[in-house]
């Protein structure tokens, strides 16, 4: 096979693993602050799809640029969802939590199908068939700027975390829960917020995602389980860990296709997480408890 075929397909795999880990970022952001996992994040992606698409439908608006306004509404929903539904189970068994979270997929994914029906919808963008070639590598535009973007959005989640006293007193959350009550921070509320974040993520991975796939009603599970593996991949709440993961899954998905058929891709990924659970069962970046 030529090489520069594989490293053509490989780039191409590396850009959609960005997307990827932006989704599974927000999943990772939940998990390592408030310490739930959230069932229903493949379907908070598939809104963000829907959002973009009906964007674009209705008037013309590139998913690209609606990225900051449907993650800024997801953030609204993930907010209300936390502070109002989620908070009470956060203590409660993680099967109280599963139950809980399973429902309000199903709730979503039905809410879907009321509304946009079973069919396939997608955003074909004016640059869709465009392509950039450096030396023996030719990349789609579209992944490009959807890697770019994605790569934008964790650099920002990142310096949020990093550099804003909120960002700070959240992370302070995540590390002595106890400790942040007994120093007057509002730990309820910053739960919400983290999940406000974590959802806003998971929208903005859904406006670039739309760009690369069609959206059904039915697609979030699938999304869910991805993020799963990624975040299991990259280490349960590191957030580089997930970004680490989402470009070994998306690498190992193309090459997968290429090397033997597109539908053994989800056993190569699988394939992945046995691995990493065998040799380094707390991630490739993560600590062990």
């Amino acid at each position: 096979m030529p090489a520069d075929l594989i490293l053509n397909v490989a780039v191409g795999g590396v850009l959609t693993g960005l997307v990827y880990g932006l989704m599974a970022l927000g999943l990772s952001v939940i998990f390592g602050v408030v310490r739930v996992v959230n069932f229903a994040h493949g379907e908070m992606m598939t809104l963000g799809m829907y959002a973009a698409v009906v964007l674009f439908g209705s008037f013309g608006l590139d998913p690209l640029l609606m990225l900051v306004p449907v993650a800024a509404a997801l953030f609204v929903i993930g907010y209300i969802l936390q502070s109002t539904l989620i908070n009470p189970f956060v203590n409660r068994p993680e099967h109280s939590q599963f139950m809980l979270l399973v429902a309000v997929a199903m709730i979503m994914v039905n809410g879907l199908l009321m509304a946009f029906g079973p069919n396939a919808r997608n955003t074909l963008v004016s640059y869709a068939l465009d392509s950039y070639q450096v030396g023996p590598v030719i990349i789609d535009a579209v992944r490009l700027y959807a890697a770019l973007a994605a790569l934008a959005v964790a650099v920002a989640l990142f310096a949020f975390f990093k550099l804003t006293p909120t960002g700070k007193a959240i992370r302070a959350c995540a590390d002595n829960y106890l400790g942040a009550q007994v120093v007057g921070l509002n730990v309820k509320r910053l739960y919400a917020f983290t999940f406000g974040v974590g959802a806003a993520c998971v929208g903005a991975a859904g406006c670039i995602m739309v760009l690369l796939i069609d959206v059904t009603p039915q697609i979030g599970p699938a999304y869910t389980l991805l993020a799963f593996v990624i975040v299991i991949v990259g280490g349960l709440g590191s957030m580089p860990g997930a970004l680490l993961g989402g470009i070994l899954i998306g690498l190992s998905e193309a090459l997968a296709g290429l090397f033997f058929v597109p539908s053994a891709k989800g056993m190569f990924a699988f394939a992945i997480l046995v691995l990493v659970l065998l040799l380094r069962p707390q991630g490739l970046l993560g600590k062990k408890a």
